[in-house]
């Protein structure tokens, strides 16, 4: 009986025997292998460290091969579908957004509360006459301003600010100056907030559409343009987003970017329309004003009249009486080679000017001075698109200008004496080449190529003593 007992425990213990250590089990050693050495087994912390150094020795590896690769890492983010739950999140989100935005915008009461406290706390400068304030009268103003308005208005009463502005010998800074600030800042951020509710696909740009569908919006505001007749207002927008295009998308990409559009020249013109009568703008200013109503008339008279056989573009032989024929048969020639896309009814070389080709020609014409303008002139000037003019390029470009020259009775001239002359008043770095650069750089580049394209031009610059003379006599008289 009690052997028989004992030799079940030795069985049983035989057994036990037989039983393999727990570390050599594979799912054990796993364990310990993911967790640490064993040291405070099932600890948390120990856990989330180890995680972190597999999951950064990962990444490691996968950035390691990168670069062994060559591969461009990806920067191109597919944009949500319309209609679907991202998509509409997205114009949840950027509707409230925009909402709040402009719920800390000062309205025209608000500006007007301000102007009040502004003049009511300041000092008159003994001097000038000038409406001034210095720091404490600047505090004093924003605490009223604070009650009366509330805390939207405090942003701008930053000591920051009150820097910003020229002061006098006291220390104190102008009201005027200060208040514009205030205006300008409020109609910049109102601008970006409504072009940004037509940004569709929320990239910060702005398509040709959207940017007429925004200016289109601004008419009833603008006193200048309140009378315009329905019937051509898309045309009007037409023509006046074209300008913002041509100045803000350089690489006509079709979409321009809405910071550099609030930040151009473009805008601050379109808003000059503000300006309650009419009366207070000479005719001169208006058709200057590209996007005055007169001006917009103009563009569009002058199109029509420009095309004889009215298909709606102009051929060679019809932009050629642009500005009374005075431009050049080479300068025309090469527009078309440079900016008029090849038509896709028609065999041949056969090229029409569409509507806006012809406003990029207009705004490159009245605009030489600018980068903008230059470029788009540079291009047809540069015969062999080399990037560069040579003295050759020049007297070619200018034979054509020195034969109407002749033809419209002038003197007899040199056209070596031109091109030398040209050459003093850019001062290229190369003394054998004008670039872009160098016409940009010597402030004189649109006159240059004035005198290249146009024999208006050349008269003007051959004339600019008789011509200063004339405007300066007016003014003793005045």
């Amino acid at each position: 009986m009690y052997g028989g007992s004992s030799d079940g425990e030795g069985h049983e213990a035989a057994g036990q025997r037989k039983i393999p250590p727990a570390s050599s089990m594979l799912w054990v050693r796993n364990l310990r292998r993911y967790i640490g050495s064993g040291a405070g087994l099932g600890s948390e912390a120990l856990m989330e460290l180890e995680t972190k150094r597999i999951l950064l020795d990962i990444f490691k590896e996968k950035q390691q091969k990168s670069a062994e690769a060559g591969t461009i890492p990806s920067f191109y983010k597919k944009k949500p579908e319309e209609g679907s739950i991202s998509y509409r999140v997205q114009r949840l989100a950027k509707y409230r957004f925009l909402k709040k935005q402009s719920d800390l915008l000062l309205n025209a009461d608000d500006l007007d509360a301000m102007w009040v406290c502004l003049r009511e706390n300041c000092v008159i400068d003994d001097a000038t006459g000038a409406e001034k304030m210095n720091y404490e009268d600047f505090c004093h103003i924003a605490s009223v301003c604070t009650e009366q308005i509330g805390p939207k208005c405090r942003r701008f009463f930053s000591p920051s600010n009150f820097m910003k502005f020229e002061k006098d010998e006291q220390g104190r800074i102008a009201i005027l100056p200060f208040y514009l600030y205030v205006m300008r800042t409020v109609s910049l951020t109102q601008a970006r907030i409504d072009m940004s509710e037509l940004d569709e696909d929320s990239d910060g740009f702005l398509q040709p559409h959207e940017m007429e569908a925004y200016i289109r919006g601004l008419i009833p505001n603008l006193a200048q343009l309140r009378d315009m007749p329905p019937a051509f207002v898309q045309m009007y927008c037409r023509i006046a987003a074209h300008k913002f295009f041509f100045f803000c998308d350089p690489h006509r990409r079709g979409k321009a970017c809405i910071k550099k559009v609030l930040l151009s020249n473009c805008l601050q013109e379109l808003m000059e329309l503000h300006q309650e009568s009419e009366e207070e703008v000479t005719d001169t200013e208006q058709a200057e004003n590209w996007f005055s109503l007169t001006s917009a008339q103009r563009i569009c008279d002058m199109f029509l009249a420009l095309d004889k056989d009215m298909n709606g573009t102009l051929g060679k032989q019809e932009l050629r009486e642009y500005a009374d024929g005075t431009l050049t048969d080479i300068f025309i020639e090469r527009v078309f080679d440079e900016h008029v896309r090849r038509g896709k009814s028609g065999g041949g070389n056969s090229r029409e000017m569409d509507f806006e080709s012809f406003l990029d020609f207009v705004l490159a014409l009245e605009n030489k001075d600018t980068p903008e303008g230059l470029t788009y002139l540079f291009k047809c000037l540069d015969l062999h698109g080399r990037g560069y003019l040579t003295t050759a390029d020049v007297h070619t470009l200018f034979r054509d200008v020195h034969q109407k020259w002749i033809e419209g009775g002038n003197y007899e001239l040199c056209i070596e004496d031109v091109r030398d002359e040209i050459w003093d008043m850019v001062k290229p770095v190369d003394p054998l080449k004008i670039t872009l650069q160098d016409l940009l750089g010597c402030k004189q580049g649109g006159t240059v190529a004035s005198m290249l394209i146009d024999v208006r031009g050349f008269w003007a610059h051959d004339n600019r003593e008789n011509l200063l003379q004339e405007e300066e006599e007016p003014e003793e008289e005045g």
